[in-house]
């Protein structure tokens, strides 16, 4: 069975001194950022995860050691097949990869990603790609409203409330981004082949289902294949070919 990995990181800002407030230069880093929390869900589990540093028991207030969550994120990463994160390719992959290595940790086992935001902009022209507008567009919800950056202060100062609604904004995040995948799902024609994963023929590449409707032939110029609808996720893919251009029957 194929592990679908739905995942978001929040991290703490890197703290510095500049001597402005517009456009500065920063003259040095106090401190340099981490991992606060992560939440995660495998695509289809009903349950939704998080964890953030107050979950280990080495927490003390103030805290900025993301070494243990780091290595839970890392065990997750490691089993999954596909990982699914909105400008993951950006951010959340890159940010745990660079927390991952600061901690020792070799890469984990080789997995797809599917990042929403770029397949949002390849195939659409939306005003914007942010998961929270495209949950507006798609009618399945928004982020959660947290009051803006106070939010990470008040965990950095390790303010109990705040970590509170910083974990509840963390999964609401995951939960959107789900909802966001399955509606991009069908267009998506570079989608990983989940037959290759599920060690199937001839179910939905995209979605892994057995729910393909025959609907007309594709051509290319050397040969036609039959075509196929999935009535699940509505993606397009072809079957086996049936006759080339010269009329020879395969």
């Amino acid at each position: 069975m194929n592990k679908i990995l739905v995942v978001d990181i929040e991290t703490a800002p890197n703290l510095g001194y500049t001597w402005g407030k517009w456009q500065q230069n920063v003259i040095s880093f106090k401190e340099d950022w981490y991992i606060l929390s992560y939440a995660y869900k495998w695509l289809g589990d009903k349950k939704t995860h998080a964890k953030s540093l107050t979950s280990y028991k080495s927490y003390e207030k103030g805290s900025m050691d993301d070494k243990e969550l780091c290595a839970d994120l890392w065990k997750l990463f490691d089993e999954a097949d596909i990982i699914i994160a909105h400008n993951g390719l950006s951010f959340d992959i890159k940010k745990s990869n660079a927390r991952f290595i600061i901690h020792g940790f070799n890469p984990p086992a080789p997995y797809k990603i599917i990042d929403t935001k770029l397949e949002a902009k390849h195939y659409f022209k939306f005003d914007s790609n942010k998961l929270s507008e495209l949950g507006k567009y798609f009618h399945v919800g928004t982020k959660l409203q947290t009051g803006g950056f106070q939010l990470w202060l008040g965990c950095m100062a390790g303010q109990k409330k705040s970590w509170k609604t910083m974990v509840e904004y963390n999964k609401q995040d995951v939960v959107l981004l789900e909802k966001v995948y399955l509606k991009l799902r069908g267009w998506i024609k570079n989608h990983p082949n989940l037959n290759i994963l599920q060690l199937t023929n001839d179910n939905c590449p995209n979605c892994g289902k057995d729910t393909l409707k025959r609907s007309g032939i594709v051509s290319t110029r050397v040969w036609v294949y039959k075509r196929y609808q999935c009535t699940t996720c509505g993606a397009w893919c072809r079957g086996k070919r049936i006759v080339n251009k010269g009329g020879m029957v395969r």
